[in-house]
Parts: structure tokens; C-alpha cells; sequence
């Protein structure tokens, strides 16, 4: 079966799809069949579409159903637990693994993007966290480059390990191009956790996503 990974953030807003999207594209430049999900997503267009999904559609080098990318799509871009419980909607894990499992059939290379921040919560007492258990995964986390990211990075990274995971790297992604003490930062970031650091993603690089892939590496 194919390498997949599961994908999250230190807080919402801070580049995840964008980092989701420029990996997909480092994996086709290495020659490998990639494609990403987007589990749940919450916000969509007048067309019915939510723009990280197709984003992460255009993306891929492998074509897949819109139920395999996205299972679970709610229309006000909310906290998606609140969106289900509005749409009398049950997110269901099993048919997330499920879509998952056939994804990596068809490609060599999965990115699943989680929503929101690690422990975000998806109902039934349930959150983003227990999604990636059931995925049983390791785990890319996306530092978003701004006051108080040190913590934010630890304090994920800490959940990441306490529900058995495995962390195989993290980007930082300037999200903040006038952040004090950005090399500061990054240089305590890369000193406390302990996982490899996949690259520095330039705030607003030229290409968008494709740009960013140049500055990415993908898990050993």
C-alpha cells in the first residue's frame, strides 16, 4: 500500500492546505502518484464548493471521486462539530478510514489534511486527534510562523506523541512576513522538537503552492 500521512496544524489559518497542496506537488516532481484528501471541510461557494478541497484537487496527480477527498463537506465555514450538529450530520471515522484505504490503492503517495488545530472537535466527543488514531498515521505538523508559535508547536507536538503517534517532520510556514526574531524562533523550534524539519515555507512564494514545493522536502 501506499506511504500516506496524516497532516495537521498548530492552530487554524496558518497555511495548512497551502503546505498540503506543495507537497502534493514535491511528491509528483519525485515521480510519485499523489493525492490529497481533505476529510471535513466546512465553508463553500455558491457552487457548493469549499476552495481547499479543490485546491488539494488541483493538486493531485491522481484523480479521485469528491467522496474519497471529501467525505464530509458543511456549507457555513464554522467549527465543524457545530456545522454537523446544525446539518444532523454524524461524522463517521470509519468511512473516512474507509476512503482513506481505497486512496492508497490508487496512488503512491497520500496526504490526508486534518481541520483546524490538532484536537479540534468533530463530535460524540470525539476530535481531529482521534481521527488521526483511528487513521494510525504518522503525522506532518505546519508551524505557522508567528508570535506564539514556539508554544503552540510543543504543545501539538506533545498531543502528537501522547496518543502514540509518530511525528515524521514539520514545516514552518511564514505566515507572518513581520514576525521579530524569525530566525530566533525557528532556531528554538529546531532545537526542541525532535522530529526533522521538511523546510521553510517563504511567506506569499512566487508560484504559489508549486513555488513552495522547492522549498519542501517529503518524509524520509
Amino acid at each position: 500500500m501506499s506511504q500516506a500521512y496524516f497532516l495537521t496544524g498548530t492552530d487554524t489559518e496558518i497555511g495548512k492546505t497551502f503546505v498540503t497542496c506543495a507537497l502534493l506537488h514535491r511528491a509528483r516532481r519525485d515521480g510519485l502518484r499523489a493525492a490529497g484528501l481533505k476529510p471535513i471541510a466546512a465553508g463553500t461557494d455558491v457552487a457548493g464548493l469549499n476552495e481547499d478541497v479543490e485546491n488539494i484537487r488541483a493538486a493531485s496527480s491522481v484523480e479521485l471521486p469528491t467522496n474519497l477527498i471529501n467525505p464530509y463537506c458543511f456549507t457555513p465555514p464554522i467549527a465543524p462539530h457545530i456545522a454537523a450538529a446544525e446539518a444532523g450530520v454524524r461524522i463517521d471515522f470509519a468511512a473516512i478510514k474507509s476512503a482513506c484505504e481505497t486512496a492508497r490503492r490508487q496512488a503512491d503517495w497520500i496526504i490526508v489534511e486534518g481541520v483546524g488545530g490538532f484536537c479540534v472537535p468533530l463530535g460524540d466527543r470525539k476530535g481531529s486527534d482521534d481521527l488521526a488514531v483511528e487513521l494510525d498515521l504518522p503525522v506532518i505538523m505546519v508551524v505557522g510562523m508567528r508570535l506564539g508559535c514556539i508554544s503552540h508547536a510543543l504543545l501539538t507536538a506533545e498531543a502528537i506523541a501522547a496518543r502514540g503517534l509518530h511525528l515524521a517532520g514539520w514545516v514552518a510556514n511564514r505566515i507572518d512576513p513581520a514576525m521579530s526574531r524569525f530566525d530566533e524562533n525557528l532556531a528554538t523550534l529546531k532545537s526542541r522538537l525532535t522530529s526533522p524539519l521538511l523546510g521553510v515555507v517563504p511567506h506569499a512564494p512566487a508560484g504559489g503552492a508549486a513555488g513552495a514545493a522547492d522549498y519542501l522536502l517529503l518524509p524520509a
